[in-house]
């Protein structure tokens, strides 16, 4: 499938079911903690600037937003969890969204999920990889902020990712800068093939 990525736009925000777009465009969802660089991941794989809202406020998607591309497919971006300045039951309201969303959309084909090169997986993560395994949903996993880290020390640092997420060999797994486009047709590859 070819994609235009000039072609991308926010479609709208949903905060249940009702709102979901009713049409049969596949679409790939995005999670990650909240300050892991899930705009900057749609922003550098869109080759916009500003399509996605990078904020220095963490938490400010509170809503999912689903992104049009090229009307042949939808980024989905969900809520980053584990942000400590919102409130429990703020929290859980996000993660009955986000579950009601992952386990229910027939549209869904693979959910990205972004983890922070430079450190450990958190219980978030892991427990987001394990929901996603658990329901069978694929799953690509993208190491974001590669330029942050001397090219040397990658391996040791994608080992201790997947060892932390006890990382399954048949899911993808890439090591993504939105500063240098690293991993940017490795990401492109494996969400296509999805589709």
């Amino acid at each position: 499938m070819e994609i235009n990525t000039h072609n991308a736009e926010i479609l709208l925000s949903a905060a249940n079911k009702s709102h979901y777009p009713q049409d049969k465009l596949p679409e790939i969802a995005l999670a990650g903690r909240s300050n892991v660089g899930k705009s900057s991941f749609i922003n550098t794989m869109l080759n916009r600037k500003n399509l996605a809202r990078t904020s220095g406020k963490p938490g400010k998607t509170q809503l999912l937003n689903f992104f049009n591309i090229d009307d042949k497919m939808r980024f989905v971006d969900v809520p980053g969890y584990g942000y400590a300045r919102v409130s429990k039951k703020e929290r859980e309201k996000w993660g009955r969204m986000i579950e009601e969303y992952l386990t229910t959309r027939e549209n869904l084909r693979a959910v990205v999920s972004l983890v922070d090169l430079r450190h450990d997986p958190s219980a978030d993560d892991v427990q987001m990889y394990e929901f996603l395994k658990y329901y069978e949903i694929p799953v690509i996993i993208v190491a974001t902020k590669a330029d942050k880290i001397p090219r040397g020390k990658w391996n040791k640092h994608e080992s201790a990712i997947k060892k932390k997420l006890n990382f399954d060999p048949s899911d993808d797994f890439i090591l993504f800068s939105s500063v240098t486009k690293a991993g940017m047709d490795q990401a492109w590859d494996a969400i296509l093939e999805k589709l």
